[in-house]
């Protein structure tokens, strides 16, 4: 009986993992998958099947990831306030990492609609709008649909990076100074959901 090579297909999803939400060639072929990580294209069948099967297990990971993400924040005893700047100092520190790795989730989605998210995803985005919800009430937060707060943050993180080859062309950037605006912009971004 053969034994696989964990650390081969290990290697595989996680160049799988770079190609497409790193270098962001989300229609990458398995043997620019093969190529790049250094192995034959039939180790990467071998390990899973067909390209689909890659996909899903990197779309089930970034969904983890993601999930991951929401929980550390939700449930942590923080007021409000701190979980949301924590939340954006991490989310935006995975997604100037990984650029197209929300892109690559929602491009599948829209794509396969096999691919499913946790039923306690659900849970945790509703625990989420209560929480803005309670804030919204108490007055700390501006009155508004909380899925407007959802939608009004996500959009501040995720569009100036999806954007970036566009705004480094126009504004002349390099990627140094592209890096500062984001960085930047986590301070910028916390000022305009909470007012102050």
């Amino acid at each position: 009986m053969t034994t696989r090579d964990t650390g081969t297909e290990q290697l595989i999803k996680d160049t799988a993992k770079h190609v497409f939400f790193k270098e962001g060639r989300l229609h990458a072929t398995t043997q620019d998958i093969a190529d790049a990580a250094g192995v034959n294209r039939t180790l990467v069948n071998y390990y899973f099947r067909s390209k689909d099967a890659l996909i899903k297990q990197v779309y089930e990971e970034g969904m983890d990831d993601l999930d991951n993400r929401l929980t550390q924040v939700m449930y942590s005893n923080l007021p409000f306030r701190e979980k949301m700047e924590n939340f954006i100092d991490l989310f935006m520190a995975e997604s100037m990492e990984y650029p197209y790795q929300e892109a690559f989730l929602i491009t599948e989605m829209n794509m396969n609609s096999n691919l499913h998210h946790k039923a306690d995803m659900t849970e945790k985005v509703e625990y989420l709008s209560q929480q803005i919800q309670k804030e919204m009430d108490e007055g700390r937060l501006e009155k508004m649909n909380p899925i407007h707060f959802a939608m009004n943050m996500f959009s501040m993180m995720i569009y100036p990076l999806i954007m970036k080859p566009m705004y480094k062309q126009f504004y002349n950037l390099s990627d140094e100074e592209f890096t500062k605006l984001m960085l930047e912009r986590k301070e910028i971004t916390c000022k305009m959901l909470f007012g102050n």
